[in-house]
């Protein structure tokens, strides 16, 4: 299956390399680019994309509330593509932002060719890109900081069997469902099915908000070991 993929982001020449880049794997197809994130919004709409790259900094509307706007449509719009944040930074406060609210994860735009390609990828996937060691600080980092934020997410945590928690806690270590799998003594499968029953007992949208939600409940606490 071909993944479809728009690219947001206010340089002309990084929209260009990437789309050249995208466009050039037989799995790929770059289906439109805009400019900054209002247009990028007006964009999805039309194309129906799977994946859309977007930079977090841009005029007019900047990328995570792009993010916002096409993850939480207005009633009547059923298209909800998956979102990857693009930024400069290791540590972006508009990033953190983005995966509450929905985003499937970042990558550092000055990162190699084969990471981004391998990115678009995995997020079409239906996974979120956490896997780096610099996205799992940047979580644990602004979770730390924000206790204010939490609704007591701690009474859903109820909901969860003993193994399901077990297995929300390493995926917020960022551990992969290989890694989960071996710790558990588990068929890799199994860890799988595990975590979609979280995500669906949690109400969360992919693997990111687990993360964050883990943070937010106090179920991981940053500095916490793998």
């Amino acid at each position: 299956m071909t993944i479809r993929v728009i690219i947001v982001d206010d340089q002309a020449m990084v929209r260009a390399g990437f789309a050249a880049l995208l466009s050039a794997q037989a799995d790929i197809d770059v289906v439109g680019e805009a400019p900054d994130g209002r247009q990028g919004v007006e964009v999805s709409r039309h194309t129906h994309p799977d994946v859309v790259l977007m930079d977090v900094r841009m005029p007019e509307m900047d990328g995570l509330a792009a993010a916002r706007e096409l993850l939480n449509p207005p009633t009547g719009v059923v298209h909800l593509p998956k979102v990857l944040m693009l930024t400069t930074f290791d540590v972006d406060d508009y990033v953190y932002e983005a995966l509450r609210a929905g985003a499937s994860g970042f990558l550092l735009k000055d990162a190699p060719p084969a990471d981004l390609i391998a990115a678009v990828r995995v997020v079409a996937a239906g996974e979120a890109l956490l896997a780096p060691s610099v996205t799992r600080r940047l979580i644990a980092d602004f979770a730390a900081q924000r206790p204010a934020q939490r609704r007591d997410p701690g009474l859903r945590l109820k909901g969860l069997t003993p193994r399901e928690t077990e297995v929300l806690e390493l995926i917020a270590r960022g551990l992969s469902n290989q890694e989960i799998a071996d710790r558990l003594i588990l068929a890799e499968q199994t860890v799988k099915t595990h975590i979609g029953r979280v995500l669906a007992k949690l109400g969360l949208r992919d693997r990111a908000q687990a993360v964050i939600f883990a943070y937010e409940s106090g179920l991981v606490s940053p500095g916490d070991a793998p």
